[in-house]
């Protein structure tokens, strides 16, 4: 039995402790939001944040997220509004095309200022790099992140 702290609340799953948490997140939990992308960390559709550091959910098993927090695209807003700075920000200028990147994109994006409230371009295609976006929405997720740091 493992048991998971996600999105603030604690959840026991009974299944093989060495599955990825990706699937324990959308099968068991129902949060889909999470995305599986390419299944070994290259794409980053599978982004969450463990203690607050972004991180690819299909690596991680969940016997090795026991014991931490989780975090989702579904719980990154605690309101579940969808109203975190980030989130406003991608809505505001447009970022998303097809969608289905975007949740990683986000989860990364919010670990990035959440450490550096104020990054360098250079920052921001550092942190980005390794999350793909197969409609090369690039420019504005860039400008999304931009929008972010500066207190939307």
């Amino acid at each position: 039995m493992v048991t998971l702290h996600v999105n603030g609340q604690d959840f026991s799953y009974d299944g093989d402790p060495s599955v990825p948490l990706l699937w324990v997140l959308r099968d068991e939990l129902g949060l889909t939001g999470t995305k599986f992308g390419c299944g070994i960390g290259l794409c980053g559709a599978c982004t969450v944040h463990i203690d607050g550091a972004a991180a690819r959910s299909c690596l991680l098993t969940a016997e090795q997220a026991s014991g931490k927090e989780v975090v989702t695209i579904e719980g990154l807003d605690p309101s579940g509004n969808g109203n975190h700075p980030v989130q406003v920000a991608w809505r505001e200028t447009g970022a998303p095309q097809c969608g289905y990147c975007h949740a990683g994109q986000i989860m990364n994006a919010a670990a990035l200022l959440a450490k550096t409230p104020k990054p360098s371009q250079e920052e921001i295609l550092a942190a980005q790099n390794g999350n793909i976006c197969r409609c090369g929405c690039y420019q504005r997720i860039n400008e999304a992140i931009i929008l972010a740091s500066a207190g939307v």
